[in-house]
């Protein structure tokens, strides 16, 4: 893989003009979130450039509010790339925290097995883990923003825009697929947890294709990730 790829991370894109988006070769805007999640997702280049994509994630965009859509931010426009270089540094596409594609990043962070920072991604952006610093994050206490400001942003920290965001529907899809790892498949669901390595367990009821499925996942091991076996209706089962 030669034109996706970065060294530490993946590309954002080529502009119209041939030049490179998204790479360490940009004086601004180096690197940015959603190529990191998504071919990490799809498992471009393999478990090792997934692990040094979540490297430099961590490095780059993850702060103390999430992670923000790119770094460094935008400081003047530049007429090939448009709209993402007009706004504030720290704001929106220029560097906000966008929360539905945190996500993204969560789920990626359970394919190369990181149970732990997952969810700890995950307490960034819920609400139910905000209440603390509502002062600071000026959004309802019980929905997801669309944005949140970036730490190049005047006011970081501080929420923008609730209700307009596809946050809830990703995070939903991440927790119930990726987290507790219940995800429909073509021949069935398939159980592959990812989870905080202190969880001793959970239930989950899926309805699934007119019926229902009580699962009861077990962690006496205390590992993120790796199923040992699977029980149905007290019998053994393969795959």
């Amino acid at each position: 893989m030669t034109d996706g790829w970065d060294g530490e991370w993946f590309l954002r894109a080529y502009d119209a003009f041939g030049g490179k988006v998204g790479s360490c070769e940009c004086k601004e805007g180096r690197i940015f979130i959603e190529p990191q999640g998504f071919c990490t997702l799809a498992g471009v280049g393999g478990r090792e450039y997934g692990l040094k994509a979540m490297e430099s994630t961590r490095k780059h965009l993850l702060g103390e509010y999430g992670v923000e859509l790119l770094h460094p931010c935008y400081t003047k426009y530049h007429l090939e790339l448009g709209e993402i270089s007009s706004y504030p540094p720290g704001y929106k596409e220029n560097g906000g925290i966008f929360c539905h594609n945190n996500p993204w990043i969560i789920a990626a962070e359970t394919v190369v097995g990181h149970g732990d920072r997952a969810f700890k991604l995950y307490s960034k952006i819920a609400p139910a883990y905000r209440e603390e610093i509502s002062d600071k994050h000026k959004m309802e206490p019980y929905v997801y923003s669309q944005m949140i400001a970036g730490k190049d942003a005047k006011n970081f920290g501080q929420a923008k825009n609730s209700w307009l965001t596809g946050t809830a529907a990703w995070n939903f899809y991440v927790i119930s697929n990726y987290i507790l790892g219940i995800k429909p498949d073509w021949y069935g669901l398939k159980i592959d947890p990812c989870v905080p390595h202190t969880w001793d367990g959970y239930k989950v009821s899926r309805r699934f294709r007119g019926a229902i499925y009580d699962i009861t996942i077990s962690n006496p091991d205390h590992v993120c990730r790796g199923v040992k076996k699977v029980v149905v209706d007290g019998k053994e089962i393969s795959g």
